[in-house]
């Protein structure tokens, strides 16, 4: 099932919206090339936060 910007995975809950948004776009992604949930998820999660922190931008809601 895709995920969308305002239906995702509950452990992407606390992540900033342009975090959630980029896992939600690359976990898609994942799937589309038969990854698995879960694994997608993990992976999509990972690579999201990498691409935050590698651009300066706060990873998590509420960061400073």
């Amino acid at each position: 099932m895709p995920w969308t910007k305002s239906d995702y995975p509950q452990s992407m809950k606390n992540l900033s919206a342009p975090v959630r948004n980029k896992a939600v776009e690359i976990a898609n992604a994942l799937l589309e090339d038969g990854r698995e949930e879960g694994s997608a998820i993990a992976i999509a999660t990972s690579k999201a936060e990498e691409w935050a922190k590698n651009r300066g931008k706060k990873v998590k809601k509420g960061e400073s």
